[in-house]
C-alpha cells in the first residue's frame, strides 16, 4: 500500500531544505485519500481549505519562518470536533447538516502551529462503539484487512476508526480522535499506529461534542511516538473556554531522538489484565516486551488492581447516565435534525429523536434515564461513582510502587467484521474496552504502541499507563520500546 514515506519531523526538515514543499505534500495526500475511498476513513475532505493552508505554509517556509515542526503537516480530524465552516456530523442523521461557526480549541491550536487540516474522519455515531461500524456513512475498513470486500474485512476499531485508518494507510501524518473508554487506543491497536490518551484536563475539550463529560479526552494518533509528542506539544495546555483544563502551562516535550536509560524505571504488570479472552499471541507479545524491559535494566513486577473486574460495568452505567443527559439537547428546536411532525411539541421531540438517532444511541439514552430514576439513583449511579473511586484508588496505590504499567491494549488482533457484528454494541464494548476504559475512569494518561504483526499479518499492540501528568515519562518509555521493535519498518 502506498503510504506517505516520511515522519512529520523528517518532513519538516525536507520543507526546510526545500526538497519538498507543503503544496505538493497536500496534493499527494488528497490524491491518496481519493484512491483509498474504499476504506471509508474520511466522511468529508476539505480540499480547498487544505490547499489554501498549504500555500500559506509554503510561503512561510520560503521565507524561512515556519510556525513549528507541524507547519505544512497534514492532519485529519474526527468528525465530532467542531470545525468552522465544515460540516460536523458525529456520523449521525441528527447533525447531518450541522456546520459549526467556530473551531474546537485543539483544531484551532493545530492550525496556529501551521498544520493543514485535510478533512473529517468516520466514527461510530456520537462516538458510541468500538468498531467504527455504526455510522450513517457506513463502516470503516481496516487497511490491514486481507480482503476489503463485502463483510470479509477487518474492523478498524472505534470509535475513532476513521482517524486510525487515515494515519495507518498514509493518508495523513496525524489525526485527532476522542477517547472516552479507549476510542483512540482501541483503533490504534488494530491499525498498528500510536494512540495517546492524555491526562484528563491536559487538553481542552472545548469544541469536542460531548459523550461522557467526566471521561472524554481528545486523543492523538500518529505513526511514531515522536510525532505524537509533537502534536501534544501543539494542543496541550490551559484553555479559558474549558474550566476542566489544568491552569498551569504545559511544558513542551523535547524530541524523543535520544535513547533513554531504563535503569531504575519501575514497570508494573497488572495481574487482573491476564483475563479470559486474551489471545495467545497477545499474551506472548506482552511477555516478550516485559522481558525486554527487564533485560535493559528496568524493574518489572506484578501489581494488583483488584477493582478492574468491576470497571467495565461501572463504566457502562456512568457512560449511559451521562449520555442520557448530553443527548437531551437534541430536540429539533435549536439545531440539528428537525422532524416534519407538527401535531404537538412532545411529538416533535419524539419524532426528531426517533429519526435522528440510531438504535445504539437510543438504547443508551433509555438505559441512562432508567439508572437516573429516583428509585434507582442510589442503587446504580451513586454506587457506580463509589466503585469508580475505588478503581482510581487502585491506580494511586500502584503508582506508589511503579512508574509505568504495561498491559495489552486489546485482547486480540482486529476481528473480522462478519464476526464482530454477531454481538450487540454493549457486548462489543465490554470485550474491546476491557483494558482501556480503566484509564478513563481514573483520568490517567495511556498510550497504545504497535509491537509486531501476528501470524495473520495483523498488528498486535501494547498499552502503557502512567500517573497523572506523566506524559513525558510515558512517551520516553514508549519511544524506547518503539526503537527496539521497529514496527514502523512495516510501513516502508
Amino acid at each position: 500500500m502506498n503510504r506517505l514515506p516520511l515522519r512529520a519531523r523528517v518532513l519538516s526538515e525536507c520543507f526546510r531544505s526545500k526538497s519538498l514543499d507543503p503544496v505538493a505534500v497536500v496534493e499527494h495526500s488528497l490524491a491518496q485519500i481519493e484512491s483509498h475511498k474504499h476504506l471509508n476513513a474520511f466522511v468529508r475532505v476539505s480540499s480547498e481549505k487544505a490547499l489554501e493552508q498549504a500555500k500559506q505554509s509554503k510561503d512561510r517556509h520560503d521565507a524561512n519562518s515556519p510556525k513549528s515542526v507541524l507547519d505544512g503537516v497534514t492532519i485529519a480530524v474526527k468528525d465530532n470536533f467542531c470545525t468552522k465552516g465544515i460540516h460536523t456530523t458525529c456520523a449521525s442523521r441528527m447533525l447531518q447538516n450541522f456546520i459549526p461557526t467556530y473551531d474546537a480549541t485543539v483544531v484551532e491550536r493545530l492550525q496556529a502551529h501551521g498544520a493543514v487540516i485535510v478533512g473529517k474522519t468516520n466514527l461510530d455515531q456520537f462516538g458510541m462503539g468500538s468498531g467504527c461500524i455504526d455510522s450513517i456513512f457506513g463502516p470503516t475498513r481496516n487497511n490491514w484487512s486481507e480482503d476489503t470486500n463485502d463483510d470479509r474485512f477487518r474492523i478498524a476499531g472505534g470509535s475513532s476508526g476513521g482517524s486510525a485508518v487515515a494515519v495507518a494507510a498514509g493518508l495523513c501524518y496525524a489525526a485527532l480522535g476522542s477517547d472516552t473508554g479507549g476510542s483512540t487506543r482501541n483503533p490504534a491497536s488494530y491499525c498498528g499506529i500510536v494512540g495517546l490518551k492524555p491526562t484528563y484536563g491536559l487538553v481542552s475539550r472545548h469544541g469536542l461534542i460531548p459523550l461522557v463529560n467526566s471521561m472524554d479526552v481528545p486523543g492523538i494518533m500518529t505513526r511514531t511516538v515522536d510525532d505524537c509528542a509533537s502534536v501534544l506539544n501543539a494542543v496541550a495546555g490551559p484553555d479559558v473556554y474549558d474550566s476542566t483544563t489544568v491552569k498551569r502551562p504545559f511544558e513542551s516535550i523535547a524530541p524523543l531522538e535520544k535513547q533513554m536509560s531504563l535503569k531504575g524505571v519501575q514497570i508494573g504488570i497488572p495481574i487482573e489484565y491476564h483475563c479470559d479472552g486474551l489471545e495467545k499471541e497477545v499474551l506472548e507479545t506482552w511477555t516478550v516486551i516485559a522481558d525486554m524491559l527487564e533485560s535493559a535494566g528496568a524493574t518489572v513486577k506484578a501489581v494488583p488492581l483488584p477493582n478492574t473486574a468491576s470497571s467495565i460495568f461501572v463504566y457502562s452505567i456512568l457512560n449511559q447516565c451521562e449520555v442520557a443527559s448530553n443527548m437531551s439537547r437534541y430536540d429539533g428546536i435549536e439545531y440539528g435534525h428537525r422532524s416534519q411532525e407538527d401535531s404537538s411539541t412532545e411529538q416533535l421531540y419524539a419524532r426528531t429523536r426517533a429519526e435522528g438517532f440510531n438504535g445504539v444511541v437510543k438504547n443508551r439514552i433509555l438505559s441512562g434515564n432508567y439508572f437516573l430514576l429516583r428509585e434507582n439513583y442510589d442503587k446504580y449511579f451513586q454506587k457506580a461513582l463509589k466503585v469508580r473511586r475505588l478503581i482510581a484508588d487502585d491506580f494511586v496505590r500502584a503508582f506508589k510502587e511503579v512508574d509505568v504499567l504495561l498491559t495489552p491494549t486489546t485482547l486480540s488482533e482486529a476481528p473480522l467484521y462478519k464476526d464482530f457484528v454477531q454481538s450487540n454494541n454493549r457486548d462489543q464494548c465490554a470485550v474491546q474496552d476491557f483494558c482501556t476504559q480503566p484509564a478513563n475512569m481514573a483520568g490517567i494518561p495511556a498510550i497504545s504502541i504497535p509491537i509486531r504483526l501476528s501470524s495473520r499479518q495483523l498488528p498486535i499492540s501494547l498499552q502503557l499507563m502512567g500517573d497523572h501528568f506523566t506524559e513525558r515519562n510515558l512517551l520516553q518509555v514508549a519511544s524506547w520500546i518503539e526503537k527496539q521493535v521497529d514496527f514502523v519498518a512495516n510501513y516502508s
